[in-house]
């Protein structure tokens, strides 16, 4: 049974908008067109789920065959892209998110979460899935039957001893082909495998990249705060420095006037006399 196509809040409705952008605007549009994606990405990833579950119950049973094994291989391949692609979706999405025109908008961070919340919960259901998968496929692992050699008159005309010889040696590399054939099946199996921790490094390298970028900020905020308290004081260090020079101007001026009276009082004494 296929399962709905979950709703993400895209917003298509030309007469709304948030943080004041126009409803044409570029950021508004390419936000709306990167969530629209996620969303289908994740009904894709699902739909892949459904298929790989309803395809698990078959292996080991009477109706295993190739053909159901080259079906799960091709669904894990495409869930596998559909996996990638979202993440570089979801890694733009975070990103658009930093930009001035949508950093103080709730509502959009709030489907931006969202979308990432479903996308790692499905991720990590596709891939407890495809660990089934492929620890069922290789304790079931078909084997191509190679045909056996059937004796001929020729055959009968050998002796003994040619005979085993023969049978050891078909034996020998009817073995050995088996071999090859069963590592080349456990290497696609664990080929089909999806990288989860890529995924997480990716989206997580996002998240480092961001907090990188806001602390940042805050440096280069505490270092103006700093060189604003760093001016503050040397504007306090100069402005008590020139007080200090007024009142010693102030004090030589009062000395030099009283010095002009004593004198001035001499000379008048003088004259009078």
């Amino acid at each position: 049974m296929m399962s709905r196509k979950p709703n993400y809040g895209s917003i298509t409705d030309p007469e709304v908008g948030y943080s004041g952008l126009p409803p044409n605007s570029e950021t508004y549009t390419e936000f709306n067109s990167l969530c629209d994606d996620i969303a289908t990405n994740l009904y894709t990833i699902n739909s892949s789920i459904n298929i790989l579950q309803e395809n698990l119950k078959l292996i080991g049973s009477a109706r295993d065959n190739v053909g159901i094994r080259n079906k799960i291989h091709i669904t894990q391949l495409s869930a596998n892209q559909v996996a990638s692609r979202c993440t570089k979706d979801i890694s733009k999405l975070k990103l658009k998110l930093s930009t001035k025109a949508l950093k103080n908008d709730k509502q959009r961070k709030l489907q931006a979460d969202k979308l990432d919340e479903d996308f790692r919960d499905t991720v990590n259901k596709y891939y407890a899935l495809q660990k089934q998968l492929a620890d069922k496929q290789k304790a079931n692992l078909l084997l191509t039957q190679t045909v056996e050699h059937t004796p001929s008159d020729d055959d009968d005309q050998e002796n003994d001893a040619q005979q085993k010889q023969s049978q050891l040696t078909r034996e020998l590399q009817f073995e050995q082909e088996l071999m090859l054939e069963r590592e080349e099946r456990i290497k696609q199996i664990e080929s089909d495998m999806l990288d989860i921790n890529q995924i997480m490094r990716e989206l997580g390298a996002v998240v480092h990249e961001q907090g990188d970028t806001i602390a940042t900020i805050e440096s280069q905020i505490d270092h103006a705060a700093g060189s604003v308290t760093e001016g503050a004081g040397q504007l306090k260090s100069a402005a008590g420095y020139q007080n200090k020079y007024r009142k010693k101007l102030l004090v030589l001026v009062i000395i030099a006037t009283i010095i002009a009276v004593i004198l001035i009082s001499v000379l008048v004494t003088q004259l009078k006399k």
